[in-house]
């Protein structure tokens, strides 16, 4: 399995997704951004993405990049922050402070200790929130990212990075499901 494996394996129809997909996954496409945390970045957007044959292949491709750390807090990422958004989304979207004064009551031990750069670690957080789409997960993790100094083509890069995986992993999801579906109709 390689990167080309998966960019050939989408339609003609996603060729910019085919691109993109190349690009932001470099050094290059990804200004600002280490090569663990494009990648760490990458397997936490992927996961968040809910293409389990996706990401387990993007996983198996990052295996080259990370340690074994890294990609345990990629996984936690998704995990914690798949709570979180839903969570806090509520928060925002209700338009009522009482509820904002309430203890959460959910634990979110990982985000104090992730076993990896806190920062990183907030790239990751960042990507998914993206990918989950909770404005109020974006907002409080940018901030603590530029509050260290992390640039903003660097927090650009992340989210880049994870709205061409999300939109991959959409793809490949339709095209796998498609030809089940026709099937199935023409029974």
């Amino acid at each position: 399995m390689s990167l080309d494996t998966i960019r050939d394996s989408l339609p003609d129809y996603a060729r910019d997704l085919k691109l993109n997909l190349g690009s932001v996954l470099t050094p290059a496409g990804a200004p600002g951004l280490s090569g663990k945390q494009i990648w760490a970045v990458a397997v936490a957007a992927a996961i968040a993405s809910r293409n389990v044959d996706f990401a387990h292949k993007l996983e198996a491709l990052a295996a080259a990049h990370l340690d074994d750390a890294h990609l345990t807090a990629a996984r936690a990422a998704a995990a914690i922050m798949g709570m979180n958004n839903i969570y806090y989304r509520f928060l925002h979207l209700v338009e009522d402070a009482e509820y904002a004064q309430m203890p959460a009551r959910l634990r979110m031990n990982v985000i104090a200790n992730p076993g990896v750069e806190k920062l990183d670690f907030e790239l990751m957080s960042l990507a998914v929130s993206a990918v989950n789409g909770c404005g109020m997960c974006i907002v409080a993790h940018e901030k603590q990212l530029r509050k260290h100094d992390v640039s903003r083509e660097a927090i650009q890069s992340a989210v880049r990075i994870a709205a061409t995986v999300h939109a991959v992993a959409g793809v490949l999801e339709h095209s796998a499901v498609t030809p089940q579906v026709a099937a199935a109709a023409a029974a």
